[in-house]
């Protein structure tokens, strides 16, 4: 484990040059215009004598196997362990973040981890895939395509859990190099995304597109009291979501004061209730953060196909990918 990064600064892609010797940085819609010896607004991306390189290129702030539900993937090769790995740094900066020791900041101990190794533990630890998660991964974009390159050499899955906010041409890259993806939708406000999180709304519903139609996508959403959970808003984020398939996965998930919120906390039957107000537009709408059941049962005939109890998975109601009552597809990767 070490401090602070190493003196291996490889270069990055997604950036131009300019005249004056600053960089423009093309990854995320910040397109960060950063001055020599200086880093982007997500830390981790610098400019070296005109180069814009990664110091904190493969260093592992978390690494470890999960349930694939603990993305939350629910319908992606379900009860199935992957190995997790986060980073450093965000092109966010929301201030709920559960995370924020590594997203908010880089002098989080980390571990270099280069993308063979990372494959060769995937292996070792009998993991299906890789999940890049915990910060934002996508702000270490070289990282995830040259890990993704050889994972899926090596016949593994890649899975990212992001928050979405990235240029079309990057995202288009980096989408079509994963088998799925959780991205949040952290509500349906241009402001709220404005002024809270430093992001944008339009930029984010237009990587969830792209997503689609690149990998298997599911989205979650951090319902906060007074910020993101009027019945409108609600209804607006299912039927965005349902435009795309209302087939694709909402997560809802309540909230819990950390990091500088000091909002009281989402109660079970609040966040219930927006779960019922989506399942107008959406088929599978599940509850996170709370003690309550999230199964999934068909659509079209009520049959229990999956049922969940915490991580541990059963799978009672599907047969060869249909369900075994009424023989309508199941829309579950991996069973």
């Amino acid at each position: 484990m070490s401090d602070s990064p190493t003196t291996t600064t490889p270069q990055a892609r997604f950036y131009e040059k300019r005249d004056d010797g600053k960089i423009r940085c093309r990854l995320c819609p910040h397109n960060c215009v950063i001055a020599d010896g200086k880093v982007g607004f997500c830390q981790v991306r610098k400019n070296e004598a005109g180069e814009l390189v990664l110091p904190f290129y493969g260093a592992a702030s978390a690494l470890g196997v999960d349930p694939i539900e603990k993305k939350p993937l629910f319908h992606f090769h379900p009860g199935t362990p992957i190995l997790s790995v986060g980073f450093l740094g965000c092109f966010l900066r929301c201030p709920f973040c559960q995370n924020y020791r590594i997203s908010q900041s880089t002098v989080a101990h980390t571990e270099r981890v280069s993308p063979d190794d990372l494959v060769s533990r995937a292996q070792r630890e009998d993991s299906f895939g890789i999940a890049y998660t915990y910060n934002e991964p996508s702000i270490h974009a070289e990282y995830v395509l040259d890990s993704a390159e050889r994972a899926a050499d090596a016949g593994l899955k890649n899975v990212l859990v992001t928050a979405g906010y990235l240029n079309e041409d990057s995202a288009k890259e980096i989408y079509a190099a994963m088998d799925a993806a959780n991205i949040d939708l952290k509500g349906f406000q241009e402001d709220f995304y404005r002024k809270e999180l430093a992001g944008g709304l339009k930029e984010v519903l237009r990587g969830i597109e792209i997503a689609y139609e690149r990998c298997h996508v599911e989205v979650t959403t951090l319902v906060i009291p007074g910020k993101n959970d009027s019945d409108e808003e609600t209804r607006e984020i299912a039927k965005f979501i349902a435009g795309l398939d209302p087939n694709i996965p909402l997560h809802m998930s309540a909230y819990y004061p950390t990091f500088n919120y000091t909002t009281e906390a989402t109660s079970p039957s609040h966040l219930l209730s927006r779960i019922e107000i989506a399942r107008e537009h959406l088929n599978f709408v599940y509850p996170g953060n709370i003690r309550a059941p999230a199964n999934t049962h068909c659509p079209s005939c009520g049959n229990l196909l999956i049922e969940r109890s915490g991580y541990r998975t059963r799978v009672p109601g599907v047969r060869d990918g249909h369900c075994s009552e009424c023989g309508a597809e199941v829309p579950v990767a991996g069973l």
